[in-house]
């Protein structure tokens, strides 16, 4: 019996690769908001960032969210993102 492969993707701040269900989903939906999809099944354009600090730091550094979703990340969503890594 084949095991099903499981996802990969890409951490933004780091730049390693995860399983998809070990990373954060940032969304930006159609309608041009920014949310943290914990889901993962948010229709919109994804970015993913691995559930540590140091990715954290990284990312509000160097506005990589930002650059990949080609939008202005608010304030909120990082802190968001810092209480769910704690």
């Amino acid at each position: 019996m084949q095991q099903k492969k499981i996802p990969l993707r890409k951490c933004l701040a780091t730049n390693e690769m995860f399983p998809k269900n070990e990373l954060i989903r940032i969304v930006k939906t159609p309608n041009n908001e920014v949310i943290v999809d914990v889901s993962g099944k948010i229709n919109g354009r994804g970015a993913y960032i691995s559930r540590s600090k140091i990715a954290l730091e990284k990312a509000i550094k160097s506005n990589c969210l930002g650059r990949a979703l080609e939008i202005e990340i608010p304030s909120d969503v990082y802190d968001r993102l810092d209480k769910i890594i704690k």
